[in-house]
Protein backbone atom coordinates (compact mmCIF):
# COMPACT_ATOMS: atom_id res chain seq x y z
CA UNK A 1 0.00 0.00 0.00
CA UNK A 2 1.67 3.52 -1.31
CA UNK A 3 0.06 6.89 -0.26
CA UNK A 4 1.24 9.85 -2.29
CA UNK A 5 0.67 13.44 -1.11
CA UNK A 6 -0.51 15.64 -4.16
CA UNK A 7 -1.35 18.45 -1.75
CA UNK A 8 -2.00 18.62 2.16
CA UNK A 9 -2.15 22.51 2.79
CA UNK A 10 -5.46 24.48 3.72
CA UNK A 11 -7.55 27.31 2.39
CA UNK A 12 -5.72 28.79 -1.11
CA UNK A 13 -3.00 27.60 -2.95
CA UNK A 14 0.56 28.99 -3.12
CA UNK A 15 3.71 28.40 -4.89
CA UNK A 16 5.37 26.03 -2.94
CA UNK A 17 1.99 24.40 -1.59
CA UNK A 18 -1.41 22.74 -2.86
CA UNK A 19 -4.55 22.16 -1.28
CA UNK A 20 -5.82 18.67 -0.28
CA UNK A 21 -5.17 15.93 -2.85
CA UNK A 22 -3.82 12.65 -2.60
CA UNK A 23 -3.08 8.88 -4.48
CA UNK A 24 -3.56 5.34 -2.74
CA UNK A 25 -2.14 2.57 -4.30
CA UNK A 26 -3.28 -0.71 -3.03
CA UNK A 27 -3.93 -4.32 -4.91
CA UNK A 28 -3.73 -2.15 -8.43
CA UNK A 29 -5.81 -0.02 -7.75
CA UNK A 30 -5.32 3.83 -7.85
CA UNK A 31 -7.58 5.33 -5.82
CA UNK A 32 -7.34 9.46 -5.92
CA UNK A 33 -9.02 10.95 -2.76
CA UNK A 34 -10.04 14.81 -2.88
CA UNK A 35 -8.69 16.45 -5.41
CA UNK A 36 -7.66 20.42 -5.12
CA UNK A 37 -6.59 22.89 -7.74
CA UNK A 38 -3.55 21.97 -9.23
CA UNK A 39 -4.04 17.97 -8.67
CA UNK A 40 -3.39 17.44 -12.48
CA UNK A 41 -0.71 19.21 -12.67
CA UNK A 42 0.57 16.95 -9.12
CA UNK A 43 -0.33 14.36 -10.43
CA UNK A 44 2.13 14.83 -13.55
CA UNK A 45 5.14 15.47 -11.59
CA UNK A 46 4.79 12.46 -9.68
CA UNK A 47 4.64 10.57 -12.77
CA UNK A 48 1.43 8.91 -11.92
CA UNK A 49 -0.65 7.40 -15.01
CA UNK A 50 -4.35 9.17 -15.45
CA UNK A 51 -5.27 6.10 -17.31
CA UNK A 52 -5.41 4.45 -14.37
CA UNK A 53 -7.73 6.39 -11.98
CA UNK A 54 -11.09 4.91 -12.28
CA UNK A 55 -12.13 5.81 -8.78
CA UNK A 56 -11.99 8.85 -6.88
CA UNK A 57 -13.41 9.93 -3.66
CA UNK A 58 -14.37 13.67 -2.69
CA UNK A 59 -14.59 14.40 1.23
CA UNK A 60 -16.98 17.58 0.75
CA UNK A 61 -17.62 20.63 -1.46
CA UNK A 62 -15.12 23.20 0.07
CA UNK A 63 -13.36 24.34 -3.08
CA UNK A 64 -9.73 23.64 -1.58
CA UNK A 65 -11.48 19.66 -1.90
CA UNK A 66 -12.55 19.84 -5.39
CA UNK A 67 -11.86 22.67 -7.87
CA UNK A 68 -9.49 20.64 -9.50
CA UNK A 69 -12.11 18.21 -10.33
CA UNK A 70 -13.73 19.74 -13.92
CA UNK A 71 -10.32 19.98 -14.82
CA UNK A 72 -9.17 16.66 -14.75
CA UNK A 73 -11.83 14.86 -15.86
CA UNK A 74 -11.85 17.83 -18.98
CA UNK A 75 -8.34 16.12 -19.45
CA UNK A 76 -9.51 12.80 -19.56
CA UNK A 77 -11.67 14.01 -22.62
CA UNK A 78 -9.09 15.50 -24.05
CA UNK A 79 -6.92 12.87 -23.65
CA UNK A 80 -9.64 10.25 -25.48
CA UNK A 81 -10.06 8.53 -22.28
CA UNK A 82 -12.42 5.21 -22.52
CA UNK A 83 -12.58 4.19 -19.47
CA UNK A 84 -15.22 4.52 -16.69
CA UNK A 85 -14.83 6.69 -14.11
CA UNK A 86 -16.70 6.52 -10.88
CA UNK A 87 -16.97 9.57 -8.20
CA UNK A 88 -17.95 8.95 -4.64
CA UNK A 89 -18.95 11.92 -3.34
CA UNK A 90 -21.56 14.08 -1.45
CA UNK A 91 -24.48 14.85 -3.05
CA UNK A 92 -24.54 18.04 -5.43
CA UNK A 93 -21.22 17.28 -7.03
CA UNK A 94 -23.04 15.81 -9.62
CA UNK A 95 -24.97 18.87 -10.18
CA UNK A 96 -22.31 21.06 -9.93
CA UNK A 97 -19.65 19.22 -12.52
CA UNK A 98 -22.39 18.36 -15.33
CA UNK A 99 -23.74 22.05 -14.90
CA UNK A 100 -19.83 23.06 -15.89
CA UNK A 101 -20.18 20.57 -18.52
CA UNK A 102 -23.33 21.73 -20.04
CA UNK A 103 -22.54 25.12 -20.05
CA UNK A 104 -18.92 24.64 -22.19
CA UNK A 105 -20.25 21.89 -24.68
CA UNK A 106 -17.38 19.38 -22.74
CA UNK A 107 -19.31 15.87 -22.28
CA UNK A 108 -17.22 13.52 -21.64
CA UNK A 109 -16.55 10.80 -24.32
CA UNK A 110 -16.02 8.21 -21.45
CA UNK A 111 -18.99 7.28 -18.84
CA UNK A 112 -18.97 9.26 -16.01
CA UNK A 113 -20.76 7.73 -12.95
CA UNK A 114 -21.64 9.58 -9.41
CA UNK A 115 -22.01 8.00 -6.33
CA UNK A 116 -24.13 10.14 -4.02
CA UNK A 117 -23.03 10.67 -0.21
CA UNK A 118 -26.09 11.47 2.13
CA UNK A 119 -25.64 8.78 5.40
CA UNK A 120 -23.98 10.31 8.16
CA UNK A 121 -23.24 6.57 9.24
CA UNK A 122 -20.51 4.56 8.26
CA UNK A 123 -21.42 2.52 4.80
CA UNK A 124 -19.28 0.68 2.22
CA UNK A 125 -19.38 2.49 -0.82
CA UNK A 126 -16.57 0.40 -2.88
CA UNK A 127 -15.97 -3.20 -2.82
CA UNK A 128 -14.15 -6.30 -5.48
CA UNK A 129 -12.60 -9.38 -4.30
CA UNK A 130 -9.48 -7.63 -2.92
CA UNK A 131 -10.48 -3.90 -1.40
CA UNK A 132 -13.25 -2.64 0.62
CA UNK A 133 -13.98 1.15 1.05
CA UNK A 134 -16.62 2.84 3.99
CA UNK A 135 -17.02 6.43 4.64
CA UNK A 136 -15.97 7.74 7.57
CA UNK A 137 -18.75 10.83 8.98
CA UNK A 138 -17.08 13.52 9.81
CA UNK A 139 -17.78 16.94 12.06
CA UNK A 140 -17.39 20.18 9.61
CA UNK A 141 -19.52 23.39 8.32
CA UNK A 142 -20.75 21.14 5.34
CA UNK A 143 -21.78 17.28 5.09
CA UNK A 144 -18.36 15.16 5.27
CA UNK A 145 -16.82 12.39 4.93
CA UNK A 146 -13.39 10.77 5.61
CA UNK A 147 -12.78 7.64 3.81
CA UNK A 148 -11.29 4.07 5.44
CA UNK A 149 -9.77 1.51 2.78
CA UNK A 150 -9.37 -1.57 3.71
CA UNK A 151 -7.68 -4.56 2.63
CA UNK A 152 -9.47 -8.14 1.93
CA UNK A 153 -7.83 -11.53 3.90
CA UNK A 154 -5.89 -12.28 1.54
CA UNK A 155 -5.66 -16.40 0.56
CA UNK A 156 -3.16 -18.54 2.41
CA UNK A 157 0.57 -19.55 1.30
CA UNK A 158 1.75 -23.02 0.16
CA UNK A 159 4.27 -24.61 1.78
CA UNK A 160 5.51 -26.92 -1.01
CA UNK A 161 8.05 -28.51 0.59
CA UNK A 162 5.21 -29.74 3.23
CA UNK A 163 2.55 -30.08 0.21
CA UNK A 164 5.07 -32.17 -1.91
CA UNK A 165 5.75 -34.77 0.78
CA UNK A 166 2.55 -35.32 1.89
CA UNK A 167 1.14 -36.15 -1.52
CA UNK A 168 -1.37 -34.24 -2.48
CA UNK A 169 -2.64 -33.54 -5.31
CA UNK A 170 -2.31 -29.86 -7.46
CA UNK A 171 -5.69 -30.53 -8.09
CA UNK A 172 -6.65 -28.83 -4.27
CA UNK A 173 -4.32 -26.98 -4.48
CA UNK A 174 -6.79 -24.03 -4.55
CA UNK A 175 -9.21 -25.43 -1.87
CA UNK A 176 -5.80 -25.29 0.55
CA UNK A 177 -5.30 -21.83 -0.40
CA UNK A 178 -8.94 -21.05 0.74
CA UNK A 179 -8.34 -22.77 4.07
CA UNK A 180 -9.56 -26.25 3.96
CA UNK A 181 -8.11 -29.57 5.11
CA UNK A 182 -7.65 -31.43 2.03
CA UNK A 183 -6.75 -35.36 1.12
CA UNK A 184 -3.86 -36.43 0.05
CA UNK A 185 -3.64 -39.36 -2.46
CA UNK A 186 -3.27 -42.39 -0.19
CA UNK A 187 -6.55 -40.90 0.95
CA UNK A 188 -5.41 -39.69 4.21
CA UNK A 189 -7.39 -35.82 5.33
CA UNK A 190 -4.00 -33.85 6.25
CA UNK A 191 -4.50 -30.40 8.05
CA UNK A 192 -4.74 -27.15 6.06
CA UNK A 193 -2.39 -25.68 9.13
CA UNK A 194 0.25 -28.52 8.22
CA UNK A 195 0.42 -27.71 4.51
CA UNK A 196 0.27 -23.50 4.51
CA UNK A 197 0.85 -20.67 5.60
CA UNK A 198 -0.52 -17.48 7.18
CA UNK A 199 -0.83 -14.90 4.41
CA UNK A 200 -0.06 -11.17 5.14
CA UNK A 201 -2.15 -9.31 7.51
CA UNK A 202 -4.52 -7.18 5.60
CA UNK A 203 -3.45 -3.24 5.42
CA UNK A 204 -6.00 -0.50 6.29
CA UNK A 205 -6.03 3.27 5.45
CA UNK A 206 -8.15 5.94 7.01
CA UNK A 207 -8.22 9.38 5.27
CA UNK A 208 -9.81 11.79 7.85
CA UNK A 209 -10.64 15.28 5.74
CA UNK A 210 -11.48 18.45 7.61
CA UNK A 211 -13.30 17.95 10.65
CA UNK A 212 -13.56 18.55 14.62
CA UNK A 213 -12.29 16.58 16.96
CA UNK A 214 -14.78 14.06 16.73
CA UNK A 215 -14.12 10.63 18.96
CA UNK A 216 -17.12 9.09 17.16
CA UNK A 217 -14.97 7.68 14.29
CA UNK A 218 -12.90 5.22 16.68
CA UNK A 219 -15.18 2.32 16.18
CA UNK A 220 -15.21 2.76 12.27
CA UNK A 221 -11.29 3.24 12.40
CA UNK A 222 -10.08 1.06 15.09
CA UNK A 223 -6.69 -0.95 14.33
CA UNK A 224 -6.05 0.71 11.52
CA UNK A 225 -2.33 0.60 9.96
CA UNK A 226 -2.31 4.06 9.33
CA UNK A 227 -4.22 7.45 9.53
CA UNK A 228 -4.17 10.96 7.37
CA UNK A 229 -6.01 13.77 9.68
CA UNK A 230 -6.19 17.15 9.41
CA UNK A 231 -4.22 19.47 11.93
CA UNK A 232 -5.40 22.75 10.70
CA UNK A 233 -4.19 24.45 14.05
CA UNK A 234 -1.80 24.55 16.91
CA UNK A 235 -2.67 24.86 20.19
CA UNK A 236 -2.05 28.46 20.50
CA UNK A 237 -5.14 28.72 18.26
CA UNK A 238 -7.21 26.04 19.34
CA UNK A 239 -9.69 28.69 20.17
CA UNK A 240 -10.56 28.55 16.41
CA UNK A 241 -11.32 24.79 15.88
CA UNK A 242 -14.93 25.50 17.15
CA UNK A 243 -16.07 28.43 14.91
CA UNK A 244 -13.89 26.47 12.08
CA UNK A 245 -14.95 22.87 12.70
CA UNK A 246 -11.17 21.80 12.33
CA UNK A 247 -8.92 20.10 14.59
CA UNK A 248 -5.41 20.67 15.78
CA UNK A 249 -2.25 18.32 15.55
CA UNK A 250 -3.09 17.69 19.16
CA UNK A 251 -6.33 16.39 18.99
CA UNK A 252 -5.69 14.82 15.68
CA UNK A 253 -3.04 12.59 17.89
CA UNK A 254 -5.51 11.71 20.06
CA UNK A 255 -7.98 10.40 17.51
CA UNK A 256 -4.83 8.11 16.47
CA UNK A 257 -4.18 6.76 20.08
CA UNK A 258 -7.93 6.11 20.78
CA UNK A 259 -8.10 4.26 17.46
CA UNK A 260 -4.55 2.21 18.50
CA UNK A 261 -3.54 3.20 14.91
CA UNK A 262 -0.09 2.62 13.82
CA UNK A 263 1.18 5.55 12.17
CA UNK A 264 -0.75 9.02 12.15
CA UNK A 265 0.11 11.23 9.08
CA UNK A 266 -0.88 14.99 9.88
CA UNK A 267 -1.92 17.58 7.36
CA UNK A 268 -4.20 20.26 6.15
CA UNK A 269 -2.01 22.82 7.79
CA UNK A 270 -2.84 26.25 7.87
CA UNK A 271 -0.72 29.02 5.69
CA UNK A 272 -0.53 31.12 8.95
CA UNK A 273 2.66 28.75 10.37
CA UNK A 274 5.83 28.66 8.57
CA UNK A 275 7.43 25.54 10.88
CA UNK A 276 5.47 22.54 10.14
CA UNK A 277 7.87 20.81 12.84
CA UNK A 278 5.80 22.21 15.06
CA UNK A 279 2.63 20.29 14.29
CA UNK A 280 5.33 17.21 14.76
CA UNK A 281 6.57 18.07 18.28
CA UNK A 282 2.57 18.93 19.67
CA UNK A 283 1.17 15.57 18.26
CA UNK A 284 4.24 13.45 19.70
CA UNK A 285 3.35 14.52 23.17
CA UNK A 286 0.08 12.84 22.75
CA UNK A 287 1.31 9.66 20.75
CA UNK A 288 4.57 8.88 19.08
CA UNK A 289 4.95 7.56 15.74
CA UNK A 290 3.86 10.82 13.91
CA UNK A 291 5.00 11.76 9.87
CA UNK A 292 3.84 15.30 8.32
CA UNK A 293 2.77 15.11 5.21
CA UNK A 294 4.13 17.41 2.46
CA UNK A 295 3.19 18.03 -1.43
CA UNK A 296 5.48 15.15 -2.97
CA UNK A 297 5.83 12.95 -0.39
CA UNK A 298 5.49 9.28 -0.58
CA UNK A 299 4.49 6.70 2.62
CA UNK A 300 4.85 3.07 2.15
CA UNK A 301 2.32 1.48 4.60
Amino acid sequence: MKLTILGCHSATPRINSNPTSQVLEINNHIFLIDCGEGTQIQLRKQKIKFSRIKHIFISHLHGDHYFGLVGLISTFRLLTREADLHIYAPKGLKEVITLQMKLSDSWTNYQLFFHELESKSSELIFEDDKVEVYTIPLNHRVYTNGFLFKEKPAERKLDMNAVLNAQIDKSYFRKLKQGFDVENEKGEIISNALLTKNPPKPKSYAFCSDTLFHPEIIPVIDNVNAIYHESTFLEKHRHLCEQTKHSTAKQAAEIAKQANAKTLILGHYSTRYDDLNLFKEEAQTVFKNVELAEDGVVFNI
